[in-house]
């Protein structure tokens, strides 16, 4: 089921463009993300007794790895990303969950902190290969050939 593709694009371009960090190339890159993760937003949870949280399925530990290694050399960027998102009381890896706008947010300092630059946008091949580098890793379970197929399945049209 998922989320509904066109909401979910279009609220990842806001969120993102609220924040200064919008590109095409980084709201497809997400989109495929949530549809290879999460299936569209079906799993706000991970399966089984994995810790990942949210349409991105992020795991706690990366949450927290981006805010203390990341993030903390980026003070107006950190401050940024959390007014947009609402999180006045600072950053939380529960809200990945159910704080979608935190979750985009999450999502794209991720793939932010990745020093190659991002695939156009219209390259879907590229931006599996891209997530599979550097969200999943090597070391994950998906593939390539899975997150095309996910984002044809849950993203295409949009």
């Amino acid at each position: 089921m998922g989320i509904n593709k066109e909401q979910l694009s279009d609220l990842i371009k806001r969120v993102l463009t609220e924040a200064g960090l919008y590109s095409p190339s980084a709201r497809e890159l997400l989109l495929l993300t949530a549809a290879q993760e999460s299936l569209g937003g079906t799993y706000l949870r991970q399966l089984g007794k994995g810790p990942a949280l949210g349409i991105f399925q992020m795991e706690p530990a990366t949450h927290d790895d981006i805010w203390s290694n990341f993030l903390a050399y980026r003070e107006p960027l950190g401050e940024r990303i959390l007014e947009v998102a609402g999180m006045g009381n600072g950053p939380d890896e529960k809200a990945l969950e159910y704080n979608i706008a935190y979750a985009i947010l999450m999502a794209r300092v991720h793939y932010l902190r990745v020093k190659s630059r991002l695939p156009d946008g219209d390259d879907i091949k590229r931006l599996a290969e891209y997530w599979k580098d550097y969200f999943n890793t090597p070391l994950g379970a998906g593939t390539v050939e899975e997150a095309i197929h996910n984002y044809k399945r849950y993203c295409e049209d949009v």
